[in-house]
């Protein structure tokens, strides 16, 4: 177990955790209101990124590195899906 985050460790992490949590409100706004898919799925990619920073926040105040599993399968999930959409519109202009 990873030692929880203390004194300007904490009072940082928790000042990163709220830019955080605006950059996310930020993009779930473009990905409902996106004026196009391509807008959205780049808004749904980095929301998952930024999902990622929410979880290492977390690790860092709580010194649980149990979710950095999540935190991997998720990056991983949204690569794949970024990869599904490069293809899909390649495939499209043919």
């Amino acid at each position: 177990m990873i030692a929880p985050a203390a004194g300007l460790l904490a009072s940082s992490a928790t000042i990163a955790l709220g830019m955080v949590i605006v950059a996310m409100v930020l993009l779930f706004w473009r990905v409902l209101v996106g004026p196009t898919l391509s807008d959205r799925v780049i808004a749904a990619d980095l929301f998952a990124t930024m999902a990622l920073g929410l979880i290492c926040i977390y690790v860092i105040r709580t010194g649980e590195p149990a979710f950095l599993d999540a935190g991997l399968v998720l990056t991983l999930v949204a690569f794949l899906g970024s990869v599904v959409f490069a293809r899909y519109l390649e495939r499209g202009r043919e």
